[in-house]
């Protein structure tokens, strides 16, 4: 059964819970987790491993960027965030899911920093620019279900994991994905590094381009943002390294660049408009082999 986000209806406000990211946002360029209010048990990650608070990126950042994309599940109380953070001159992508209790309180951190340094795979020339796509509201006739905007983003990962160009989900026409801040669809200037950024969401997809991602696995959506049409969702790509070439759906043979063990770590947004992805935002990194998480062994 696909893991679905908490149902729990609390009711929040987004003004209050945005509120309580920028309590956080500000605390953490501080250095100083004494200025947030915490729940009694705090869960907190960081690139996926467990951390006390206060420590990793706490003692390291220097400055939070401009980028702020912002959004919230008021029936649950999570926020997420999509920002940038500077560490000894460099500045790297960052998401931040935040859960708070009913005092508003937070009790739940998951953060994913891309240190181009050591995050495996460094992505050239990127932009965080804002995105009003992301932002806007979607008009009340053109949303759907809670229940349905988690399955079309779950189909997407069923689409990506072992692509042969069949469609699990439905995508827009003008459907984008940002990845660690580049635009890796219909990009000419990254499809001279990677001819498939040249396309659209659903024209990667239909060629069948990512047959080497065997698994998509920990699928977790632990946020909906209904008002704006948001899916907040959380996952691992495992790669067995072992397939060097494949046909592509329109029979021309392609070869893996991925030829070892290896697992992508991520944190990605989709915004859904009548009932298609619309857009795409995300957020990886590479981590060990089949590494676990730790919020399966939390709530599992």
């Amino acid at each position: 059964m696909m893991p679905m986000a908490n149902a729990l209806a609390l009711s929040f406000r987004r003004d209050e819970l945005y509120a309580v990211l920028d309590v956080y946002l500000d605390a953490l360029r501080r250095d100083d987790p004494s200025l947030v209010a915490w729940a009694p048990c705090v869960r907190n990650t960081e690139n996926n491993v467990a951390l006390m608070l206060g420590d990793g990126l706490w003692g390291t950042n220097t400055n939070i960027g401009g980028y702020d994309l912002r959004f919230a599940d008021l029936e649950t109380g999570q926020i997420g965030w999509f920002g940038t953070v500077e560490e000894s001159f460099e500045e790297s992508a960052i998401t931040v899911r935040l859960k708070v209790d009913r005092d508003l309180r937070i009790e739940e951190i998951e953060t994913i920093v891309v240190r181009n340094v050591d995050s495996g795979l460094k992505f050239e020339n990127q932009r965080f620019d804002r995105k009003s796509i992301l932002e806007d509201l979607v008009a009340p006739e053109r949303r759907v279900p809670r229940d349905r905007m988690l399955s079309i983003a779950d189909g997407y990962f069923d689409t990506l994991q072992l692509n042969d160009g069949t469609l699990f989900t439905k995508f827009h026409p003008e459907c984008n994905r940002v990845e660690n801040g580049v635009q890796t669809t219909n990009n000419p200037d990254f499809a001279k590094l990677v001819p498939v950024a040249g396309m659209g969401c659903e024209a990667q997809f239909l060629t069948g381009n990512y047959r080497y991602d065997d698994r998509l696995r920990a699928r977790r959506y632990p946020l909906v943002d209904i008002e704006r049409g948001l899916v907040f969702s959380a996952a691992f790509i495992d790669h067995c390294g072992r397939l060097r070439s494949y046909l592509l759906s329109d029979g021309t043979q392609a070869e893996s660049h991925i030829r070892r063990p290896h697992t992508f770590y991520l944190l990605e947004l989709f915004k859904i408009e009548d009932g298609m992805i619309r857009q795409i935002e995300a957020n990886f990194i590479t981590v060990p082999y089949h590494m676990p998480s730790p919020w399966d062994a939390w709530f599992h």
